[in-house]
């Protein structure tokens, strides 16, 4: 029998009634193929977590925030195996950990930078439906360690690499849209999407999956199937070669989760500069857009974007820098959103810049920061207008 990788959300496990149903689906499956099931904590279970450590502490220790946050997964797993075990299936649950998932770097963002399968081997090879708690490894500390958000998506697509096998990500959404369906109700499904394409498409905020698993996915050419729990309906596969693209933009990603970060009055050194960014680096602050300007007096302003959770990275940068620099003026900014197209087409057909740049004036519509790539624009905009500018750029590119 060829391996399978599933892997079921919060949303998806967030109840018993519901984990009943996925144990049936195992269980069917597991006649003709042999299954490693990873889930996510229940439902809204890592926020809950979360607000707690923040009652219990002003700064929770990023170490120990780690040790809490996994054990909703250790829940998940334990009660989904308890399940199928009730239900006569032979199953053995594993923590990421016990499932060999090696990680490094920042608590609460570490990377799995190996695997060692012997023990998930070992219960396939012998008959078991093999149930492992996303999100989480363990260091050459032998610290437990998370992924960071989406990191479930991270550790499946990982086992499926190990395992060299196709992944099936289970979720609350039916695939694939070519925008948000809240936000445009007549968004187009794709039956097929590149690696490509959804990773430019998930790294500018698109959150059906997490961009360190559609890394993985590529770099080992890992078939990925996104579909919506008990649904019957076609879901989307990411894959290396998806149909040829006809029009120059695939899909549209909006990121609410925005920081838009300005610091004027800086020494115009590249030193200066650099030490901005590098200190960013050593807090595992994921930096993306960024602008420069000339001010007065041999001095600059920069400007630039991060995730709103790097919060108090940003403030204590900023206490460095007015201790540093007593002139400089740092601030920042939630309430912009930023705005990307995205599709392989624009490397072959142009026009899409203009076409966007019409459309904000058309609007009356200003923007921040703008960034490219080969297959990509992004421009920042006042949260306020991000429904009426996604209407109006799903109508414009017939998404």
């Amino acid at each position: 029998m060829n391996n399978i990788v599933l892997k079921f959300g919060g949303s998806s496990v967030s109840t018993i009634a519901k984990m009943q149903n996925i144990a049936d689906l195992l269980i069917q499956r597991s006649e003709s193929e042999r299954i490693v099931v990873v889930i996510s904590a229940m439902g809204s279970t890592t926020n809950e977590l979360m607000t707690l450590a923040k009652q219990a502490s002003n700064k929770p220790s990023k170490r120990e925030m780690d040790l809490l946050l996994a054990t909703g997964e250790q829940t998940s797993i334990a009660l989904l195996t308890m399940i199928l075990k009730d239900k006569g299936a032979n199953a053995t649950s594993f923590t990421g950990f016990q499932a060999g998932i090696k990680t490094a770097g920042h608590y609460t963002k570490t990377k799995i930078v190996e695997i060692d399968d012997a023990n998930i081997h070992h219960q396939l090879d012998a008959g078991s439906i093999v149930v492992v708690a996303g999100f989480q490894g363990i260091n050459d500390a032998g610290d437990i360690t998370t992924l960071g958000r989406g990191g479930s998506d991270t550790t499946a697509v990982a086992l499926a690499a190990r395992l060299q096998c196709p992944v099936e990500i289970y979720t609350d959404v039916d695939g694939i849209y070519t925008i948000d369906p809240s936000l445009y109700p007549k968004a187009n499904k794709l039956d097929e999407i590149t690696y490509e394409e959804m990773k430019e498409l998930s790294f500018l905020g698109a959150k059906v999956m997490e961009y360190h698993s559609l890394d993985i996915g590529e770099r080992y050419a890992v078939p990925i199937y996104v579909a919506k729990t008990s649904s019957a309906s076609q879901g989307t596969w990411i894959k290396e070669s998806a149909m040829q693209a006809v029009k120059p933009v695939t899909g549209v990603s909006i990121s609410d989760q925005v920081m838009l970060v300005t610091i004027k009055y800086l020494p115009n050194d590249n030193r200066v500069v650099a030490d901005v960014f590098v200190r960013l680096a050593e807090e595992g602050v994921n930096v993306d857009m960024i602008s420069e300007s000339y001010s007065s007096k041999n001095l600059i302003h920069l400007s630039f974007t991060v995730q709103r959770d790097d919060e108090e990275a940003i403030t204590n940068l900023f206490q460095e820098l007015t201790s540093s620099y007593p002139d400089v003026q740092p601030s920042y900014e939630t309430t912009m959103v930023k705005v990307s197209v995205v599709g392989t087409g624009m490397r072959t057909q142009s026009g899409v810049a203009a076409t966007l740049f019409k459309l904000l004036a058309e609007l009356d519509v200003a923007f921040r920061l703008v960034t490219t790539s080969e297959i990509s624009i992004s421009f920042t905009i006042p949260a306020q207008d991000k429904e009426r500018v996604a209407l109006a750029m799903a109508n414009r590119f017939e998404l």
